[in-house]
């Protein structure tokens, strides 16, 4: 019993003293300023013994950065919920003497007419858990910048008179408090190391995202949030020659470091990026066999994807490395490996920041060298490239093409109006819409990734999209072009095309826009919810407006000037608000007669309400999608949407909305009663939008008639078990772009003026057309790759297989939208899909349904 007793202490003395760390197991060992303060002299407690949550991160930074004339701070961004992002600029004193002249001098160094200078210092950017709960890297952050401020070694002073530090101790800072927050919250004085423990598994939808639930790590080239647009200009600024990015992985594995699997590197990234990569990763090597950490390389991850914090430097002559430390995910845990420490998974970050500066120090001349030949060679290229550039416009939305050319210019990218009116290989683009990209300019390779569509490829595996054609993201006409001659105005100017106007007689009978702008559906929003009366017309029309008689389309909305509950004045007013902030057209008419088609008071103008959102979320539902779902109408259309977890559902009063929406995920937690709850509730008028995988479920409770196609798998015959990964990773479509067409006719397809659309598309779950011809208002052409991989399996049953499917329940519909519209907030083009069906779902006849 005593034996039992003492050798239990021991195990909790052990836990204990391996969970806390001193200074020295951190840093190396040399003479640290007095003046500069510890982490540990600030906060109160050693890094590692606590998670630190951001607001201690930036009152320690921001209190060495006001000792340190080694450092600058500035804040270039704020998060959703209102965290400053900061930047800390970190070399030696007499650098930042002269820090505009090495800027200058570094961005002179890639350009044809610059000299290459071996003097100048490299530059590099170091930042820290994009993912919020891989919190190693951030709490790893204020160790660095203590080294960074406060060491006095010769090696050091060396560097910092070499090197150009842009520190970004958390690129996360909304998703890296949730998570501080909560394995703070759930730990215990006597540490447990058992998995299974609350510490360990956090609550939905976990720290990992930002505040809209969206992947930060995704977004680098969409750029959707203020925290990537700001990095990205401070990126586009400097163009370091080395870009870290710190992560966490499964508490099993080891440590990660770049390369990466060379058969995935994206064929756009030279070869010589790669050779680079390997050259310093012989320093993080080298660091981690003399702390005995185990680590691998080249397995598991790869450069596909730019719009990854590793990959996307790659495009531009710059080193992307992304570190994958394994996680604890709290303070200490039991892995295959042993008891995973946070202070042990904090140190290895700590170690690869300082062999990746030594790194960069020694490699000063070959990093700047390749950087300028990177770009250099890009401009030869292009020289001799049968292709000149891309012209791209669009006549009917100037907000999704003002949109597209602002997230291209992010990127440095140069835009110019196209200065008249062209044709090409059938398509017309108008000088007034109409822009042009050229390929002769510094960012050759970015911009090939962005606008060629890519079929082909050397490996099939993935570790996220294949494709991310940025015209078809916004559809948005485009077309190549074999020469630029006589098409390339002005540099682009976003003012004009957001051209909006109250068009309106003295007195008018009613108001009438069209649905073709991105922003409509706000605009109709604001409306409804200013308790005005609104319907949607089924059929075209023609009305007399103060520019002449004009036509309008199916989709186009009717708001009657007269008894309403709001005076005639005042709904003039809100017209003129709506059209300010919405960038559309309203046209004020003088009769509710129309010269051809409807009248305004036609039985063919629907009724529209006002929507009244629910939102499922929590556990079992895809947070991604939910978060995207949340921030297309929080942050764009200005919609309200009640979001409630799924685990109330059953005891949820359901009168109080009239829309619900499933995104993708697994709701087996609803049960008979309350699935029978849900389908009084359609019956009744309720509209019910479910999305991927959701469907599956709503299919097997007998709520939307749908049938599923499968791809046939190959029977028998042999394959080699180390085959068996890439086999069924090869099965799988992780991101690809398709083409669709639609029934422009239908409400689910109001506002599109091309019957054919781009839809982006993850996942092998095929859905059937209805036998009834007017319930599948989208469905995939019959050969539909655009862009991307599909392998033979599922390429030859994906064709005219359905995009959206109607199902009714006596008075409501259910609709079936069989891929994410909203995909990571980018692919602006299928955004009024979903629009349509909380708008107009309720308008669907009956016969258009099964």
């Amino acid at each position: 019993m005593i034996r039992s007793i003492i050798l239990s202490c021991l195990l909790t003395c052990t836990i204990i003293l391996q969970a806390q760390q001193t200074l020295n197991y951190y840093l190396p060992d040399i003479q640290y300023d007095d003046k500069i303060p510890s982490p540990e002299a600030v906060l109160g407690y050693q890094v590692g013994e606590w998670h630190v949550n951001h607001d201690q991160l930036v009152y320690y930074v921001e209190k060495v950065a006001s000792l340190s004339d080694r450092i600058t701070i500035e804040t270039y961004a704020r998060s959703y919920e209102n965290r400053p992002l900061l930047l800390l600029t970190i070399t030696s004193p007499d650098n930042h003497e002269k820090l505009d002249q090495i800027r200058n001098r570094h961005l002179e160094n890639i350009t044809p007419d610059g000299q290459a200078t071996k003097d100048n210092p490299v530059v590099i950017y170091q930042g820290f858990s994009i993912h919020g709960n891989e919190a190693s890297g951030s709490n790893a952050s204020l160790l660095y910048l203590y080294y960074l401020a406060a060491g006095q070694s010769d090696e050091l002073l060396a560097m910092l008179d070499n090197v150009v530090i842009l520190f970004d101790p958390s690129f996360n800072p909304d998703g890296m408090n949730r998570f501080a927050s909560w394995v703070n919250t759930h730990k215990s004085k006597n540490l447990i190391t058992d998995p299974s423990s609350r510490e360990y598994r956090e609550a939905w939808p976990g720290g990992r995202t930002n505040h809209y639930w969206f992947d930060l790590n995704r977004d680098w080239l969409p750029t959707q949030h203020p925290e990537s647009q700001g990095r990205i200009k401070n990126f586009q600024k400097w163009r370091p020659n080395v870009l870290t990015d710190h992560h966490e992985m499964g508490s099993s594995s080891t440590f990660f470091f770049m390369p990466g699997i060379q058969s995935r590197v994206h064929p756009l990234t030279p070869k010589r990026n790669q050779t680079l990569t390997f050259e310093i990763g012989k320093y993080h090597q080298k660091a981690l066999d003399k702390i005995g950490s185990l680590y691998f390389t080249e397995e598991g991850y790869d450069d596909f994807y730019y719009g990854k914090g590793s990959s996307y430097p790659d495009a531009q002559g710059c080193i992307g490395i992304l570190f994958e430390q394994a996680s604890a995910r709290g303070h200490i845990q039991e892995t295959v490996n042993g008891l995973l420490t946070f202070p042990y998974a904090i140190r290895n970050q700590m170690t690869t920041a300082i062999s990746t500066l030594e790194a960069s120090h020694n490699l000063k001349e070959q990093l700047n060298e390749f950087q300028r030949e990177h770009f250099v060679s890009g401009l030869t290229e292009a020289k001799s490239d049968s292709r000149k550039g891309y012209v791209f416009g669009h006549n009917s939305d100037g907000y999704r093409l003002k949109s597209m050319i602002e997230l291209l210019q992010r990127h440095d990218i140069e835009v110019y109006h196209l200065s008249k009116n062209t044709t090409i290989e059938g398509k017309a683009f108008n000088s007034n819409t109409g822009f042009v990209v050229p390929l002769e300019q510094m960012q050759y390779r970015l911009i090939k990734s962005m606008f060629d569509p890519i079929t082909q490829f050397q490996d099939s595996l993935f570790y996220d999209v294949s494709t991310w054609t940025i015209p078809y993201a916004f559809n948005i006409p485009y077309n190549e072009l074999k020469s630029t001659t006589g098409l390339v105005g002005e540099k682009a100017d976003m003012t004009y095309i957001t051209d909006s106007r109250l068009e309106s007689v003295e007195s008018p009978y009613g108001y009438i826009f069209e649905w073709d702008e991105y922003l409509a559906p706000r605009a109709l929003n604001q409306i409804l919810k200013a308790g005005l009366r609104a319907k949607v017309a089924a059929q075209p029309l023609s009305a007399v407006t103060t520019k002449g008689m004009l036509q309008f389309d199916y989709g186009t909305i009717n708001v009657p000037a007269h008894n309403q509950d709001m005076d005639p004045d005042d709904i003039k007013k809100l017209m003129q608000k709506i059209v300010e902030e919405n960038n559309i057209t309203i046209y004020g008419v003088a009769s509710g007669l129309t010269p051809q088609g409807i009248d305004l008071g036609s039985r063919n103008f629907e009724d529209l309400r006002d929507p009244k959102l629910l939102l499922l979320v929590g556990r079992g539902v895809r947070s991604y999608d939910a978060g995207e779902i949340w921030h297309l109408l929080d942050q764009r259309y200005d919609m309200q949407i009640s979001m409630v977890e799924l685990n109330r559902f059953n005891g949820l009063d359901l009168d109080r909305y009239n829309t619900l929406v499933l995104a993708s995920g697994s709701y087996g937690s609803i049960s008979d009663a309350g699935v029978e709850k849900l389908k009084r509730w359609i019956r009744d008028g309720g509209n019910l939008i479910l999305f991927s995988t959701a469907i599956r479920w709503a299919k097997s409770k007998g709520l939307a008639k749908v049938e599923f196609k499968t791809a046939e798998s190959p029977k028998g015959g042999e394959a080699a078990y180390k085959n068996l990964s890439a086999t069924n990773g090869a099965s799988v479509i992780g991101g690809a772009i398709f083409q669709t067409k639609l029934d422009l006719t239908h409400p689910l397809c109001y506002g599109y003026n091309d019957a054919y659309l781009p839809v982006f598309r993850r996942g092998t779950m095929f859905v059937e057309p209805s036998e009834n011809p007017f319930a599948t208002p989208v469905r995939y052409t019959d050969k539909p790759l655009l862009s991307g991989w599909i392998n033979y399996k599922n390429k030859a049953v994906i064709g005219n297989t359905a995009g959206a499917r109607v199902s009714r329940l006596g008075s409501g519909r259910v609709i079936s939208l069989v891929d994410n519209t909203n995909f990571r907030a980018f692919w602006y083009g299928t955004n009024k899909l979903f629009a349509n069906a909380i708008f107009f779902g309720h308008t669907i006849s009956s016969g258009a349904a099964d």
